[in-house]
């Protein structure tokens, strides 16, 4: 039987925000209670990589494009507010 590791073992900490990377350009957002925030996208363009914010919204049950960053610090800085 095959085994796939999707996820992991390293999760990033921000005061108020916990990130799991579930795979190589991908990062689930949650608050420290569990509560599922948005996913943080990597991608490639011809200038270098990008990180696109997608936040959440639960009683709609859609994910809103908050923007595309440079940094991953500036996608995850986006999900503090």
């Amino acid at each position: 039987m095959t085994t796939l590791a999707f996820t992991s073992t390293q999760a990033v900490a921000r005061p108020g925000l916990h990130l799991v990377q579930l795979h190589d350009e991908l990062w689930r957002v949650t608050r420290p209670s569990g509560d599922v925030l948005g996913y943080v996208e990597q991608f490639r363009v011809r200038a270098g990589l990008r990180f696109r914010a997608k936040r959440f919204i639960a009683r709609q049950r859609r994910f809103v494009e908050m923007g595309e960053f440079w940094s991953m610090d500036d996608a995850i800085d986006c999900f503090g507010f």
